[in-house]
């Protein structure tokens, strides 16, 4: 079978002065696209304070450009929560299959803001928000049982009916408060890499890097982002 041309627009000459407002842009796209159910899934690498690396897909929540960094959202006391405390640095990628484009991230983690935590758990099904308080999140459990038993007892905690149930597909929402251990944290990148593919392997890429400071309000000042074409 023949293979369809790749029809992706080629990034543009002169290079962006910064990456992450195409990064929006693409990911804007490919929502509007709808040809996956979560545009937003990217895979999050980290690694232990001794340098084992692990990998897995959690979901971006927010791109801000200015001053420039990625959030995403889990449980402090995770696998990922536990390394990213111990040795702040992470890579992340973004694949957008069907569109031809991917973009690679590096930088340094730090916790999200308390609000920012807040607000976003607020946002969430009540059920997700129970679910958040019954997981001991990457611990070992002894059965499916004893996990559906601590899902049972943060309902009854919070006084809601047990997710999954036909009582808890008739309500509506609870008041359920963000547990301590959960909560967000922003990536801010060092470097991006803008990947678009081309139909005969040429592929097109670019990697933006800057040098972050830390910043006396917390989080980071970025320096000026610095571009160059790579080959493919």
């Amino acid at each position: 079978m023949a293979r369809m041309p790749v029809d992706t627009a080629l990034l543009p000459e002169p290079l962006p002065a910064e990456p992450l407002s195409t990064v929006v842009r693409w990911l804007g796209e490919a929502w509007a696209a709808a040809r996956q159910p979560n545009a937003n899934a990217m895979v999050l690498a980290t690694a232990t304070a001794d340098g084992h690396p692990s990998a897995r897909v959690v979901l971006c929540k927010d791109i801000v450009p200015q001053p420039g960094y990625l959030s995403f959202y889990t449980n402090y006391l995770s696998a990922k929560g536990r390394q990213l405390t111990g040795n702040p640095r992470a890579a992340a990628v973004m694949h957008w299959d069907a569109l031809h484009r991917q973009v690679r991230v590096e930088g340094l983690v730090e916790p999200a803001p308390a609000g920012d935590s807040d607000a976003y758990f607020a946002s969430r099904a009540w059920q997700k928000r129970i679910a958040a308080w019954a997981s001991a999140q990457s611990q070992p459990a002894p059965s499916r049982a004893a996990v559906l038993a601590s899902v049972e007892q943060a309902a009854r905690r919070f006084g809601t009916p047990v997710p999954g149930t036909a009582a808890a597909e008739a309500a509506t929402d609870f008041d359920i408060p963000r547990p301590p251990h959960w909560g967000g944290f922003r990536l801010w990148p060092e470097a991006v890499e803008l990947w678009v593919e081309d139909d005969v392997r040429m592929h097109d890429r670019a990697r933006w890097q800057r040098a972050l400071a830390p910043a006396a309000a917390g989080g980071f000042t970025g320096g000026a982002w610095s571009a160059t074409r790579l080959q493919p």
